[in-house]
């Protein structure tokens, strides 16, 4: 059998943070789990400082190499190669308490035999390495909901972190378009949440150093990540309108940038032609003069 958990780091040229997470690892008081590295393309110092960590740590650490194909990319193979029950994914520049595995199983274990088929996964809390919390709390200490419930209905500002069972991510990839170096991870998340429950808990697991400015895509690089957010907007507006009611404005804004994107992507109407079912097509169309607005801004401030 394998570890409990596979805790994956997606890495591009991280040499001076990825020993945050490893730090981090060696102090875990929950020892049966596995790091899974995937580096994405680094052309630093990344494979030897890894080299050295396999030869002096006490839990199992696996190394692959991918040439440069996005963070959801590399995602998506630390999921096929990934040997733990639990998948928990850390980016390359934070830490976590070294409680944090101990936490999640004795969270996963709360949950009653008989519902836990019915959960995916447990979600907890961030905070900055000054030890100021990210964004807001979930609405009660224990929270079962789904990421789709939380995203339109709660609306939680600030990182958040968490777990999914390994078996049924393998069931939900990323979508994988050539040339697309950016995927939001809300499109899985959201696509999970339509047949799983999430435990989501009000406990601060997660260290995100801020100094990396890692949390944002900023303006300077938003022309690069607009094809993935049409795909985000376009997914949510095909799946999602059953739950239009819990948050009208938030799926009128998709609808508006599916036309924004698209324009400031190159895409131009193709993704709307595309696009299944008649009321999303309907609403992308009633509110493209805004959409179109937004795309001469952008343009205009040179995004």
């Amino acid at each position: 059998m394998g570890p409990v958990f596979t805790v994956f780091t997606a890495t591009h040229n991280r040499e001076t943070t990825l020993h945050r997470v490893y730090e981090s690892l060696v102090i875990q008081t929950f020892r049966d789990f596995e790091w899974l590295i995937v580096d994405d393309g680094s052309d630093d110092g990344t494979a030897l400082m890894i080299a050295q960590w396999q030869r002096e740590a006490e839990f199992p650490i696996r190394y692959f190499y991918q040439p440069n194909a996005g963070k959801h990319m590399a995602f998506n193979k630390g999921v096929k190669l990934g040997a733990g029950e639990f998948f928990l994914s850390i980016d390359s520049d934070d830490g976590c308490k070294p409680y944090a595995l101990e936490r999640f199983k004795a969270v996963w274990d709360s949950i009653p035999d008989a519902q836990r088929s019915r959960f995916s996964a447990v979600t907890a809390l961030a905070e900055d390495q000054h030890g100021q919390e990210s964004g807001s709390r979930f609405p009660a200490d224990v929270l079962d909901s789904d990421p789709r419930e939380l995203l339109y209905r709660y609306q939680p500002t600030g990182d958040k972190w968490g777990f999914h069972r390994t078996a049924v991510l393998r069931q939900f990839p990323f979508p994988q378009v050539e040339g697309l170096k950016y995927v939001p991870e809300s499109i899985v998340w959201c696509a999970i949440g339509k047949q799983f429950k999430t435990r989501y808990v009000n406990e601060v697991l997660l260290i995100n150093y801020r100094d990396e400015g890692n949390a944002n895509l900023s303006t300077l690089n938003l022309r690069k990540a607009a094809r993935g957010f049409v795909i985000r907007d376009v997914a949510a507006l095909e799946g999602d309108l059953d739950i239009f009611w819990m948050a009208p404005w938030l799926f009128a804004k998709r609808a508006v940038n599916v036309t924004r994107f698209s324009l400031l992507g190159g895409l131009g109407s193709s993704y709307v032609v595309k696009m299944k079912g008649l009321r999303p097509k309907l609403l992308v169309l009633a509110l493209a003069p805004l959409g179109l607005l937004m795309w001469a801004v952008d343009v205009l401030k040179g995004r």
